[in-house]
């Protein structure tokens, strides 16, 4: 096996160069935890005004230095659309940890309780639960948050950036507002008009059910804006990720809309909290995004130490749909904090 490195180094196995930020192979493929080793799975019990539940979450590598937390988008998708990450982190000696948010994915699913446990504020607080479970420290703790992820990450940030090494929002504007306004003033505009017509009168309904909605908008604006690749060519890791989605958690936080955000993020906004943002922060846009990529790149100008990365050819998920510019930067971005410690 053949590794190109930044973080780490192929030769014979050696001790971590706490200078050079250097980790063998042997050293980034340690386990966590002795005993029987599971692939790095760890199911974190956490507290939650309804009761406990548990999380699940999967960690591959081990680097002391660099530990990147996944938070996936939706709300109530899965992380299984960030595997992507796989074919890059590791040859960059970067750990990085799966994390399904409660409601999705592989973690409890509670029945009954959404008004309690769909909260803002209550996932910013079963964020820093798992984070103490992971032993995740501002000596090496990167949090990663893409769409609605991102949203989590800054308020995450806004409350305990004490424990943060590093900050990373991609495709997640500050203000659901402002991305109300983008939808309606440049996305729907790019739509044929004949096509938006229909979707507003099955909006205007309330027929979000309706088949018809979805085959509209597949081809007019999810293969535009959220993933740019012909339907049947959309990876798989997406498509599972999407199929699992929970759809009371999703509706209940962003509305049934594609067009701008009508459920309990309705009147979310920080952007005068951005410079409050003092750790290291990279903001990632992408030029067909559903979020507004000026508007991102304004982020970075407000938070303390920030920097923007722009995907060009990209759009929402733009870690598959301009994968080279997307990890590159976020590789770069890590490796660049790391060496200033």
């Amino acid at each position: 096996m053949v590794v190109c490195t930044l973080f780490f180094s192929c030769d014979t196995p050696k001790q971590t160069n706490q200078n050079s930020g250097e980790i063998s192979l042997k050293e980034y493929f340690a386990p966590h935890e002795a005993g029987l080793q599971n692939g790095g799975v760890k199911v974190i019990p956490v507290k939650t005004p309804a009761g406990d539940f548990n999380v699940w979450t999967k960690r591959i590598g081990n680097n002391p230095n660099v530990k990147v937390l996944l938070l996936h988008g939706g709300p109530g998708a899965t992380h299984e659309y960030f595997e992507c990450v796989e074919s890059f982190f590791p040859r960059e000696g970067i750990e990085f940890i799966y994390y399904d948010q409660l409601g999705s994915g592989n973690s409890d699913h509670p029945e009954g309780k959404g008004d309690t446990l769909w909260d803002l504020s209550r996932f910013v607080e079963e964020v820093e639960q798992v984070r103490l479970a992971l032993n995740l420290n501002k000596d090496n703790f990167y949090l990663l948050g893409s769409s609605w992820g991102g949203i989590l990450a800054m308020e995450y940030a806004l409350k305990y950036q004490q424990n943060l090494k590093g900050l990373i929002i991609t495709n997640m504007m500050a203000s659901s507002p402002e991305y109300d306004k983008y939808a309606d003033e440049v996305l729907a505009k790019q739509m044929d008009p004949v096509v938006l017509k229909e979707v507003r009168e099955i909006e205007a309904k309330g027929d979000y059910e309706s088949p018809r909605y979805m085959e509209l908008l597949l081809p007019h604006f999810y293969t535009q804006h959220l993933l740019r690749m012909p339907l049947e060519q959309w990876p798989d890791a997406v498509n599972r990720s999407f199929a699992k989605m929970n759809q009371d958690l999703y509706v209940t936080m962003q509305g049934p809309s594609e067009f701008g955000i009508s459920g309990k993020l309705d009147n979310w906004d920080v952007t005068t909290r951005l410079n409050e943002i003092t750790v290291p922060t990279l903001t990632i846009g992408a030029t067909h995004d559903t979020m507004d990529p000026k508007h991102m790149e304004w982020m970075s100008t407000q938070v303390k130490n920030g920097q923007f990365l722009l995907c060009r050819n990209g759009s929402h998920l733009s870690m598959w749909d301009d994968q080279e510019t997307w990890m590159n930067g976020v590789m770069k971005f890590i490796k660049e904090v790391d060496e200033k410690e």
